[in-house]
């Protein structure tokens, strides 16, 4: 019998419409679509901005959670280059003030954070933020070292998975001690302005609060 392809822009075209009109799992998306050397962009809803500006190519999303993609990979890219090993202790680039746990002498090690199995909760238990739609905002560094310095780990590090905001972001705050800037800087530095990623910061320049999606929750 005759098979006839979906022509792939349909078919990335009925996703988004499916994601946005039938699963109302956001007001709009945009995804990218790389074909060799040829790349397209879909659309479909809308930014919910006060501007309502049309969703496009450089529209700008709060990425959330896929940071820690960013971490991994400047952390991948410091091994490369020989500045850190996926053994060495985080305790190794850390002030002595931060007492990092451990588990009878077993030492939480970079690739430990990393996989999430450091041991270490996926919140720290001080974590009371002011503001609740900007969370991590007035969580300081003291606050960090302070948790680490009272917490007994349950489990040696590297034989128990745990998903960990906490670990990963301990892991990006070693990694920029280590390189002796900040970690906007480490990720601008060493992965934004390879790849030309000019619209991919921490904090916001005035074009890209203007292109700015606004974020939703499930309600």
């Amino acid at each position: 019998r005759a098979w006839t392809q979906v022509p792939a822009e349909e078919s990335v075209s009925a996703i988004l419409r499916d994601r946005v009109d039938v699963g109302r799992e956001s007001l709009g998306l945009v995804a990218g679509v790389l074909d060799g050397d040829r790349r397209s962009v879909f659309t479909h809803g809308q930014s919910g901005f006060e501007n309502n500006r049309p969703l496009d190519a450089d529209t700008v999303f709060e990425i959330g959670s896929i940071t820690k993609v960013f971490t991994a990979l400047l952390f991948a890219d410091m091994v490369v280059r020989g500045e850190v090993s996926p053994d060495d202790p985080v305790s190794k680039f850390l002030p002595r003030e931060a007492q990092v746990p451990d588990f009878y002498g077993n030492p939480i090690k970079l690739r430990d954070l990393a996989t999430y199995t450091s041991g270490l909760p996926r919140m720290p238990s001080n974590f009371r933020p002011a503001d609740k739609s900007n969370p991590y905002a007035d969580y300081t560094v003291a606050q960090l070292y302070d948790f680490l310095s009272g917490y007994k780990l349950s489990f040696a590090p590297g034989t128990h998975y745990e998903y960990a905001n906490l670990g990963f972001g301990l892991l990006g705050h070693a990694l920029a001690l280590r390189a002796g800037m900040s970690y906007e800087e480490l990720v601008v530095s060493r992965i934004c302005a390879p790849l030309g990623m000019e619209s991919t910061r921490i904090a916001l320049t005035p074009s890209m609060k203007e292109r700015l999606a606004r974020g939703h929750d499930a309600s």
